[in-house]
């Protein structure tokens, strides 16, 4: 079953003009609560936006015009706080790393429940920050239109395994498969 939605999950950038029920898209947010975090330290935040001047707005900060066509737009922040002082510069890396992967279980719900987005990180910040009144201490991570897509999305290129993978150091293509002794 998870194989089939992580092969599906695609980024869609046009939706139907049908909005989605709210109450599976907190779904899909809840499911971010699972991700690892460093130190157990939860330093996500998240913002769904229905409000149509507030997504308008989103779209031009983000200069990403077909987040205008959607519903709802989820924003994803961290809250550098706890994490920076408990690793400090590491710190910077580990919200990255949990923001991801907290997105990841979210983009894979989403494709469950046969909605759409688009991971955007493209945006100007402050402005974003602006629009919802996000303290300024805070990051904002990405935002997600969400939707029912236009159409069934395309199959997407897949890279190659044997083109990515090496064993015991870069470059190295082959396992090295343990020797045994005869007794």
């Amino acid at each position: 079953m998870l194989d089939k939605i992580i092969h599906a999950r695609r980024s869609i950038q046009k939706f139907k003009s049908d909005k989605p029920d709210w109450r599976e898209i907190i779904e899909c947010i809840d499911s971010m609560r699972y991700a690892p975090m460093a130190g157990n330290n939860f330093s996500l935040k998240f913002i769904l936006v229905d409000d149509e001047k507030k997504i308008a707005e989103l779209t031009k900060s983000s200069q990403q015009k077909f987040i205008n066509e959607a519903k709802y737009v989820l924003v994803v922040c961290t809250t550098p706080g706890r994490t920076e002082i408990s690793y400090g510069e590491r710190g910077k890396t580990y919200l990255k790393q949990q923001a991801g992967a907290a997105i990841q279980n979210f983009l894979l719900k989403i494709t469950e429940y046969k909605l759409a987005t688009c991971w955007v990180g493209h945006f100007v910040d402050e402005q974003v920050k602006d629009i919802l009144s996000i303290p300024k201490d805070m990051n904002v991570e990405a935002l997600f239109p969400i939707g029912y897509p236009m159409k069934k999305p395309e199959s997407k290129r897949i890279i190659d395994l044997d083109n990515v993978l090496y064993f015991n150091k870069y470059g190295n293509k082959k396992m090295n498969t343990p020797h045994t002794i005869d007794a």
